[in-house]
């Protein structure tokens, strides 16, 4: 292996044992991730600065960095041949290593869009129109269900109305939340 390394041009070699650093760094990062220890555990990596982009991560912090030389130092060892300018490499080297970095965020903005509270609120009924289900007594003398649909899901909830006696698949609107599970509707 040492043969092999040492009979390269010193520009490929250079890459090669960046590429080779930072995909061991980075295999090391994706393991601890995954049996659950935070990368920066017992280490403070991260570097403080104000370029950082909005949301939990930090523009320059060690993952970033070793992104960056991952795809840096493959991306040198891959356009090596293409391009007779070693500088021309480098620029290529460098934007992928740029690339692996705005790739990282994409997948971490992706990933955050998970952690998303998407429960069911009744409030986020009021104003809308709904389907009676069973039918709602008048005056608020007794409970009827209400199917409405909200964010492209059905729900089923209890409804009240001071009105007249609401029919099963007459139309109303909600008009006022009075706790979890129960709305005060009109007919529409």
């Amino acid at each position: 292996m040492i043969d092999w390394l040492n009979s390269l041009e010193p520009a490929l070699r250079v890459y090669w044992i960046i590429a080779g650093i930072a995909s061991l760094i980075f295999v090391i990062q994706t393991i601890i991730t995954f049996i659950g220890m935070d990368a920066s555990d017992g280490l403070n990596a991260d570097f403080d600065g104000d370029a950082s982009a909005d949301g939990p991560f930090q523009l320059f912090s060690l993952r970033n960095l070793t992104n960056f030389f991952l795809g840096f130092g493959w991306g040198g060892v891959c356009f090596y041949d293409t391009f007779s300018s070693k500088g021309l490499v480098a620029v290529f080297a460098c934007l992928t290593g740029l690339v692996f970095v705005l790739l990282f965020f994409f997948l971490i903005k992706m990933i955050l869009k998970l952690n998303k509270d998407n429960t069911f609120k009744t409030v986020e009924t009021l104003q809308k129109t709904a389907d009676v289900y069973l039918a709602i007594p008048a005056g608020k003398s007794g409970k009827g269900k209400i199917q409405i649909s909200v964010r492209g899901a059905v729900h089923e909830i209890d409804a009240l109305t001071e009105g007249e006696k609401i029919p099963t698949g007459g139309k109303v609107r909600v008009v006022k939340v009075i706790d979890n599970q129960t709305v005060l509707v009109q007919k529409i």
